[in-house]
C-alpha cells in the first residue's frame, strides 16, 4: 500500500472518529426575535418588541402494546407517543402613550411568560377482533362478537404562566 492511500486512510479514519465523538447539541427551544421594525418606518407609531422561543419536539419510545388474556388482538393496536418540548421564554413589551392623557404618563405594557415544559401523550386506537378465541365448544371454531373500536384520550400536561405589567 503506498504512502498516499495509507494517509488518506488515516485522515479518513481520523474524521469518521472525530464526527462520531461530536455530540450534537440539543436546543429545547430556538430563541427567536420578530422583526417589527418597518412598523415604526410605515405607521409611524412605536413598533412592539417581541421575543420568544419556538419550542422543539422532543418524541420518546411509544409504548409497547400488551396481550390481554382472552384477546386475539394487543392493545392498544395503534400504541401511545410522548412528546416532551419546551416552550420559550416570551416576552412582549409595547408603548402605551398618553396612559392618563398627559404626555408625561407615558408607559409601557409587557407580558413575560417565563419558559414551562411541555408534556403531551398521542391518542392510541383500541381494535377488538370480531372473532371470539378459539371455542372448545364449538369444535374449537371461534365465534362471532361484536368487534371493539376505541381511542385513548390524549392528554396535555402544562403550566404555563404570564405576567402582564404597566411601567
Amino acid at each position: 500500500m503506498k504512502m498516499t492511500a495509507r494517509g488518506s486512510i488515516a485522515a479518513l479514519l481520523t474524521c469518521m472518529a472525530a464526527a462520531g465523538a461530536a455530540t450534537p447539541a440539543v436546543a429545547d427551544a430556538v430563541p427567536v426575535g420578530v422583526p417589527l421594525d418597518a412598523v415604526k418606518t410605515t405607521l409611524g407609531v412605536d413598533a412592539p418588541r417581541v421575543a420568544t422561543g419556538v419550542p422543539v419536539p422532543m418524541v420518546g419510545a411509544p409504548e409497547a402494546p400488551r396481550m390481554h388474556t382472552g384477546e386475539l388482538l394487543p392493545a392498544p393496536l395503534l400504541p401511545v407517543v410522548p412528546v416532551t418540548m419546551d416552550l420559550g421564554h416570551t416576552l412582549v413589551g409595547a408603548p402605551v402613550p398618553n396612559l392618563a392623557g398627559r404626555p408625561e404618563t407615558d408607559g409601557e405594557g409587557s407580558l413575560d411568560a417565563p419558559e414551562t415544559k411541555v408534556h403531551a401523550r398521542t391518542p392510541g386506537a383500541i381494535v377488538g377482533a370480531p372473532l371470539s378465541m378459539p371455542d372448545g365448544s364449538n369444535f374449537g371454531i371461534p365465534n362471532v362478537v361484536t368487534p371493539k373500536l376505541g381511542l385513548s384520550a390524549p392528554e396535555l400536561v402544562g403550566t404555563p404562566a404570564a405576567l402582564l405589567g404597566l411601567r
